[in-house]
This record gives structure tokens, C-alpha cells and sequence, in this order.
């Protein structure tokens, strides 16, 4: 871990490539990635010192702090290694360098240039070195990367400066006291953090460990952080502390030992398999309480390419959605990786296409990652299609796998006729492209494959009636109407099963019955003739009865209806 970092290319094996342009990725692609990684923190890290050195600060300066942690990384390359990899290290360096260049906000200066000091504390404390680093305290907190988050009891609020002293693994902290006086603490972390459910209660020396979810392999035990303490653990501002009460950490270690169990079925290293292993952290979002929304929901899922193979998940209510969004997270963070190494596209960052897993319209970068990220998803339904034990569980298997083939291909598509990749974009979106056709060959359920077409020409079609205006004089092709807004998608996942006894015209719809769904969603329409879900049902529902050409064109183009149907 030098301070000055050799210039040395940095080249993908051509076999290393093809697998993750395939949508999938081997243990030995995903550890280049990492390697990747690291490199490009080191080089973050130099220029940060280099505008650190002129920043005024009351703490230790960050030339100091970075001794520490050279010297540490002398004795334990691999523990210093890991914290330098962690998924907050980079969201700090990342938010750490926009806010020097005036793009970003938050504590003050110093004190969020100070995390410098409890990395090289972390560091000092897995090493068993000696260190003795001024610190910034937050609420006479002081959070060790990796370990967990020490406290002052009677500590003054706010932004603080303490003062942090390692030795032999033993961490000595102090700061001003609410009285004006001074408070100490001393703690041995565990540099092993504790499993779920780990104590709350602070002992004599006030250290609040961090979590981890676990999980066995064929090789041993995985530890994964379950990280609710580090500032930087979001994707974007610094946060404080969240720590989730004992239940709610039990319910997320019983849902991710159920999620990493269907994760490890054999088959491979295609897309949609990968070792859960690789997650380098699961940031729970908000406090989900003892009941999670109802299923198939996923709230909040989200992850940073500045924070390698972290994810930020609001708790599911069933393993197997934590497991897809396990897959489908994993792969945004390949994805960035890939893009910190090559230039992939051209992207004017103007939003303006079509993506079938969105309401709103993305640029040519968030159509690339959702097409990576659901060829995922979409390897990741083929696996419990083949594994379905019974009809029902195909069924539904069989519809996710159709739907998410069908809409990746489109984006694929749409990628490729755009022309604005690159060389290595091109191969690697021609990759995704290879990997879909042959899915698209394989069969499915008549009845899953039907509501999946189904499904995915309603979305396009209500996407279409709530975003693209119709034409007018003076403008050429599609625009984009001014006053769009967010819609719910509730088709997606209702059309997941097919209905016994249907009410509403979706679900006839649904149940294959376009004639009822038609009458109902007329009479809709004789309320509101412009209302975009029941005017997209009712389009849809017509095509399937009239697979005519003006059918088709209605069904390719919906803004253009004109006039509105009456029946």
C-alpha cells in the first residue's frame, strides 16, 4: 500500500471479459474487479491528500493519519486491504472529493476530512499497532470502520474534537464533556464483528459492535456486514447512526440464510448466479419493524458505484425477493466497475428512453445498467424455473423469466441501434445480446408467457400515454410531455399469477379474457376517456382480440389515438 502509487496498465484478460459481457462472472472475474477497485481507491486517495494538505483543521493532519495506515497495511496487508475495499471507504472518498470541489454538502469540512483518522485507527487496531490521532467526534461518537462505533457517555453534542490512542488492539478515547470537563473511554473492539444478534447494551467500555449476517460454505463460515453504524454507508450525504433493535437484525439473518440458500443451487457462474460471499455490505433502510410490506414488495433497493458491492435494501417480506434483489444489486455494482475501466458509451445524460422497469424516462447510462442488471434477474428466473418443484412454482417462475427476457432484449436493442457505444460497449451489450436470444429460444408455460407479453406491452403502452406527447406541428418525432409524473406500476407483479375468479379488467385481462377486460375497461373510459392505465388496458385488451395492422399501430404508437375510445 505505497504513497505513491506505480503507474502500471491495468488489462483485462479477453476471457475475463466475455464472462462478465455475458451478463454472468466468475469468482476469479469478480475478484479482478476488485483488484480494479483498489487500484482506483488508492488513486483517489493520493489526490485527496494532495487537497488535504492545505485544508485547516484542528485534527490530526492527514499525512499523519496515513502513516498510521501505511504502517498498519506493513503488518496486516490483508485486514488493511479489506477496510480500504469496504463499500464506505469509497461513498467517503467519493462524497469527500465533490464536496472539494464545491458539489456536495454536509458536516463541516474537517470534521468529514477526519474519517481519514478512523480508517487509520481501524487499521492501527487490526494491526496491533500504536497510534495517537486527534479525531472527530460526532455526538461523542467516533465510528471504526469495519468494527463498530465507539461512545462517550456525558459527551458535549455536536462536532467535536477527541482524541483516539491505539495499542496492542485497544482503543483509548476522549473528548470534552457536556460540563466542560473530560470523558474517557477505553475498548478492545472485536476485530471480528459480531454475528446476528450481537449485544446492544453498552458494557463498561461503551462499544456498539457492528453486525454481520452469516452464512456457511463448502469452505466455512461467510461473515457480511449488516451495517446500520458508518456515516458513509449510504449512497450519497453522511448519515448517522440507525441501529436496527435485536428483532429486527434476527428477522434479517433468518431472510438472508433462507436468500443465500437459493443462491447456492449449482449451475454454474452464468448470469444471475453468484457467490453471496462477494457482498461487501447490506445496509438495512429504515426500520421495517417485525412485519414487512406485503409480498412480492421491495420497498427500496439501491447501490452506488462508488461503494463496490455494497447494497441498500429495505428488509422483503419473502427469501425470494431478497435473493433477486441480492442478484440485481450485484450486478449494478459489476456493471460500475466495468465502467471505472472503460468507457463503455457516449451519453449526453439527456432522458429520453424507454425503460420497461421504470415510470420515468433514463439516458443512455440507466438504460445500460438496468439491461445488465435484469439480465441478471432474468438468469436469476431461469434457475427457479428449472428447480420448480410443481406447477404453480413454474408458473410463476416461467412468467418473471418471459417478462424480464422480453423487456432486456428491448433495451438491449435499443442500445445497440443507438450507435453511441464504444468498441468495448459494443462487445459488451452484443454479449448481453447473445446471452437473451438463446433465453428467448427456451420454452415456458403457455399460460406464464402469455400474461408476461401481456404484462410488458401494458407497461410499454401506459409508459407511452403518461410520458411521450402527441404529435404536433413543428416538431419531428416523439417529445416528451412536460407535465409527466410518476405512476405505480401494479401490473408488473399482478399479473405474476393468473387469477382464479377475476373481478377487475385486469385481471380478466390477466386470466385471458380480453373480451370482459375490454367492456370493463370501456366502461372506465366513459368516465374518463384519457385515464392512461384503463386507455393502456384498453388498447392491449383490443390488440389481442384484433391482432390487425391498425391494432399494431395503435399498440406501437398509443399517444397517437385520436379520437379517444368510446367503447
Amino acid at each position: 500500500m505505497p504513497s505513491e502509487p506505480r503507474p502500471v496498465p491495468f488489462r483485462m484478460p479477453e476471457r475475463i471479459f466475455a464472462e462478465l459481457a455475458a451478463g454472468g462472472g466468475s469468482a476469479q472475474a469478480v475478484a479482478f474487479l476488485e483488484r480494479a477497485e483498489r487500484a482506483r481507491r488508492l488513486l483517489l486517495l493520493r489526490t485527496l491528500l494532495d487537497r488535504l494538505d492545505t485544508l485547516r483543521t484542528p485534527l490530526s493532519p492527514a499525512a499523519e493519519a496515513w502513516d498510521v495506515l501505511k504502517e498498519a497495511a506493513a503488518l496486516a496487508p490483508g485486514p488493511v486491504d479489506r477496510l480500504l475495499l469496504a463499500p464506505a471507504t469509497g461513498g467517503w472518498l467519493a462524497h469527500l472529493l465533490r464536496r472539494l470541489h464545491g458539489t456536495a454538502s454536509g458536516p463541516p469540512l474537517w470534521a468529514e476530512a477526519g474519517y481519514l483518522c478512523a480508517l487509520a485507527l481501524a487499521a492501527s487496531v487490526r494491526a496491533g499497532t500504536q497510534a495517537d490521532l486527534r479525531v472527530p467526534l460526532t455526538d461523542g461518537g467516533l465510528s471504526l470502520p469495519g468494527l463498530g462505533r465507539a461512545r462517550l457517555a456525558d459527551a458535549e453534542g455536536g462536532s467535536t474534537v477527541g482524541r483516539a490512542r491505539t495499542s496492542g488492539g485497544e482503543l483509548t478515547l476522549s473528548g470534552p464533556a457536556r460540563d466542560g470537563g473530560t470523558v474517557s473511554v477505553t475498548v478492545r473492539p472485536a476485530t471480528r464483528p459480531l454475528p446476528v444478534p450481537a449485544a446492544d447494551a453498552p458494557g463498561p467500555g461503551a462499544w456498539i459492535p457492528l453486525r454481520t449476517l452469516t452464512h456457511r460454505t463448502p469452505t466455512g463460515p461467510v461473515a457480511i456486514p449488516l451495517e446500520d453504524l458508518d456515516p458513509y454507508r449510504d449512497l450519497d450525504d453522511p448519515l448517522p447512526p440507525a441501529r436496527l433493535d435485536a428483532e429486527e437484525a434476527e428477522a434479517w439473518q433468518r431472510l438472508f440464510e433462507e436468500a443465500v440458500a437459493l443462491l447456492a443451487a449449482p449451475g454454474g457462474d452464468g448470469p444471475g448466479r453468484f457467490d453471496p460471499g462477494a457482498i461487501r455490505a447490506v445496509v438495512p433502510w429504515g426500520r421495517t419493524g417485525t412485519l414487512p410490506p406485503a409480498p412480492p414488495t421491495v420497498l427500496v433497493s439501491a447501490s452506488s458505484g462508488d461503494s463496490f458491492g455494497a447494497m441498500v435494501i429495505a428488509r422483503p417480506s419473502s427469501a425470494v425477493a431478497l435473493a433477486e434483489t441480492l442478484v440485481h444489486e450485484f450486478q449494478h455494482s459489476k456493471l460500475a466497475a466495468l465502467l471505472h475501466l472503460f468507457p463503455l458509451l457516449d451519453d449526453d445524460r439527456e432522458e429520453r428512453y424507454y425503460a420497461p422497469w421504470r415510470p420515468d424516462p433514463r439516458h443512455l447510462t440507466g438504460l445500460l445498467h438496468g439491461a445488465y442488471a435484469f439480465t441478471g434477474v432474468t438468469g436469476f428466473w431461469r434457475d427457479r424455473l428449472a428447480g420448480a418443484r410443481d406447477e404453480r412454482a413454474a408458473d410463476t417462475a416461467g412468467y418473471h423469466f418471459a417478462l424480464r427476457r422480453l423487456q432486456s432484449r428491448l433495451v438491449v436493442r435499443t442500445l445497440l441501434v443507438e450507435g453511441r457505444l464504444t468498441p468495448q460497449g459494443r462487445a459488451l451489450v452484443s454479449g448481453l445480446a447473445g446471452t437473451l436470444d438463446g433465453w428467448l429460444r427456451e420454452p415456458v408455460p403457455h399460460a406464464a408467457l402469455t400474461r408476461a407479453r401481456t404484462a410488458a406491452a401494458l407497461h410499454r403502452t401506459e409508459w407511452r400515454l403518461r410520458n411521450v406527447a402527441p404529435p404536433s406541428s413543428g416538431h419531428e418525432g416523439p417529445r416528451l410531455r412536460p407535465d409527466r409524473t410518476s405512476w405505480p406500476d401494479v401490473r408488473t407483479h399482478a399479473f405474476a399469477a393468473r387469477p382464479l375468479t377475476p373481478h377487475t379488467a385486469d385481471e380478466y385481462l390477466a386470466a385471458g379474457n380480453a373480451a370482459a377486460a375490454l367492456a370493463r375497461y370501456a366502461g372506465q373510459l366513459a368516465a374518463d376517456p384519457a385515464e392512461p392505465h384503463a386507455l393502456a388496458g384498453w388498447i392491449v385488451a383490443r390488440a389481442a382480440l384484433d391482432p390487425s395492422r391498425a391494432t399494431r399501430r395503435m399498440l406501437a404508437r398509443p399517444e397517437l389515438l385520436q379520437p379517444l375510445p368510446s367503447g
